[in-house]
């Protein structure tokens, strides 16, 4: 497949993570609910987690923004639910090696559409659009892990 083919699809699979976001909502009952902000371009994102013996059971996310900002939360909710909280925060690595143009562990981790947000490192404006919701997720297990 050559670059602008790929780049295409890449393009598809982000524009369809932001008009059919997965995982958007709310969730209640003992979880923990992060709040953050990218006040550069006003990106705001509500990530709620819930974490059950070492593992993100459910996430959901709820705000406003950019294209690649919100497409990002919607891949990351999609992603890190069922795995363990060290393998979400090892995901998180990767995906934070990869918006900085880093060679990154390609793990036994399923990227899936999370590859199709690479390109962002070529514009460094759209790094911290495409990070909000993973910071978050950072910030909310590692809260989590100091409940316990």
């Amino acid at each position: 497949m050559s670059f602008s083919n790929l780049d295409t699809l890449y393009r598809q699979v982000i524009m369809d993570h932001y008009k059919n976001p997965r995982n958007k909502g709310n969730l209640e009952d003992d979880t923990v609910t992060i709040n953050m902000n990218n006040p550069t371009c006003g990106d705001r994102i509500q990530l709620s987690l819930k974490v059950e013996d070492d593992k993100v059971v459910d996430a959901k996310f709820d705000g406003e923004g950019c294209s690649i900002s919100l497409s990002s939360a919607s891949m990351m909710t999609q992603a890190i639910k069922g795995l363990k909280v060290e393998d979400a925060l090892k995901m998180s690595k990767v995906f934070s090696d990869m918006m900085q143009g880093k060679e990154y562990e390609d793990s036994s981790l399923e990227l899936e559409d999370i590859e199709a947000l690479q390109g962002v490192s070529q514009f460094p404006a759209r790094i911290k659009c495409a990070t909000l919701a993973w910071k978050a997720m950072e910030k909310g297990l590692h809260e989590k892990g100091s409940d316990a």
